[in-house]
């Protein structure tokens, strides 16, 4: 009964352009130019690319089959593949439960920075103080605090989500994706217009090799594996809806190349500005938040018709943060749904009043709450760290196990082969089976030796 009430995605192109707005995400936009700018450049950017057809091509392509093939969001589905791994299933819902109101936090900021460059204010947000006034809730008025951006966002997200698949993800998809890549085009030919800028174009495009070392691998892999939304039950929900008759290996490489030229032209937006910006710098780029509400607005007000190249920025921000928000949640609706058997729109509801809850802390985090910490950290950045450095490199490692070593190949191969030919059939299974859990603990290893102060990546 379960299957025939399934939704699903009207046609392949849908499906296509919603993974790839999963995928697509902050991840892209601001810790890929950093990383980039911090370990080599065009060196990184060949690391990247050569791990993200090989490595990330073999995770995503086991999760989507594995959520096609069971018709189910990701605790039924490790389920279905074998009873033993049920925790397995419950482990990987945990990522987006933790993930969504962190990330919708984000999101508020991103919308605020936004309404400031649509309503003119875009001149004040380049202040040394602005940022950390304003998630510091110092500002006077409702909204000028991250609360109510962060309230708002969440009610956006939670719009399209119970608008259900086909009507709301899928048409939202649709809309946003085209729309943010001809955006990010356009920022990055005038970010390219700046003085100095085709230095850091250089150093970009063009691979360093004296810049090769293993971090280089490290920070490529850790991205990747992020950028590309696995092993947080995503891709197998999304795959759940994928319709039977599309071609499973073609729809995965359309999704990389949308995620890996999103991330490209990022680096293009930023880089070579903002080396420009810094006197040919590239280190001086800053990582995370510091990048995007702190150098940013400052390059573009140097920047010919920067008010408007900032507006648009946030703008394809936005959209790239909501296509990742609503695939988030609609992860844990459509857990809930198929746990409790409610209907979307109660099952939406109560992740959204979820969402508020919890995403209160981490809001509050950086401002009256910032004196309560865990592990050291604010709230934020401890649900980045349990999620994105722990939890899914072990969701991954399992998942790796349970494809490659207990059920077989055989189990994604046939899923792939139910239609067309799999043409990479060869690589998938050395992957899964040998290479791929050796990167993942690689992965996870580097992030607690980062944790502990051993390593910096």
């Amino acid at each position: 009964m379960e299957k025939k009430k399934r939704s699903s995605f009207s046609s392949r192109i849908g499906f296509v352009l919603a993974a790839a707005g999963s995928a697509v995400g902050l991840g892209n936009i601001w810790r890929f130019p950093y990383l980039a700018a911090k370990y080599g450049g065009g060196i990184f950017l060949l690391v990247y690319l050569i791990l993200a057809v090989t490595f990330g091509f073999a995770l995503m392509i086991t999760e989507i089959a594995t959520g096609r093939k069971t018709r189910l969001s990701c605790i039924g589905a490790y389920r279905a593949l074998d009873k033993r791994f049920s925790a397995l299933g419950w482990l990987a819902s945990l990522v987006p439960a933790i993930i969504t109101p962190y990330y919708c936090v984000i999101g508020g900021w991103v919308l605020k920075y936004f309404f400031e460059y649509v309503t003119g204010g875009g001149a004040a947000l380049t202040g040394d103080s602005y940022f950390g006034d304003f998630i510091g809730f110092t500002g006077a008025g409702v909204t000028a605090t991250p609360l109510f951006w962060f309230v708002l966002y969440v009610l956006l997200t939670t719009a399209v989500v119970l608008l259900g698949v086909e009507k709301g993800i899928e048409k939202v998809s649709k809309i946003m994706m085209p729309v943010l890549v001809v955006l990010s085009v356009v920022v990055a030919v005038f970010s390219l217009t700046m003085p100095g800028a085709v230095e850091g174009l250089k150093f970009y495009l063009v691979p360093n090799f004296s810049h090769f070392s293993g971090t280089t691998v490290l920070a490529a892999m850790g991205q990747m594996f992020y950028s590309m939304s696995l092993a947080m039950g995503i891709m197998i929900t999304y795959g759940s809806y994928m319709p039977r008759e599309s071609n499973l290996e073609r729809s995965v490489g359309q999704i990389e190349i949308f995620d890996t030229a999103i991330a490209f032209i990022a680096g293009l937006m930023i880089v070579p500005a903002v080396v420009a910006f810094n006197g040919g710098d590239p280190a001086k780029i800053n990582a995370g938040p510091g990048l995007m509400f702190g150098t940013l607005p400052k390059v573009f007000e140097r920047m010919w018709m920067g008010h408007i190249v900032g507006t648009v920025f946030f703008l394809l921000v936005l959209f790239a943060a909501l296509t990742s928000s609503i695939s988030l949640m609609e992860t844990v609706v459509s857990i809930v749904c198929d746990k409790l058997h409610w209907n979307r729109r109660l099952a939406a509801l109560a992740v959204a009043v979820f969402l508020l809850l919890v995403g209160i802390p981490s809001c509050l985090g950086y401002g009256p709450w910032a004196g309560v910490t865990l592990l050291g950290m604010q709230f934020l950045d401890f649900f980045d760290f349990i999620s994105n450095s722990i939890l899914m490199p072990i969701v991954a490692f399992l998942t790796c196990m349970l494809v490659g070593w207990v059920v077989g190949t055989k189990v994604v191969s046939d899923e792939v082969e139910s239609n067309f030919p799999f043409h990479r059939k060869r690589l998938f299974e050395v992957m899964v089976r040998f290479i791929a859990p050796i990167l993942v603990v690689c992965i996870l290893a580097g992030e607690l030796l980062k944790f502990a102060g051993i390593l910096s990546v």
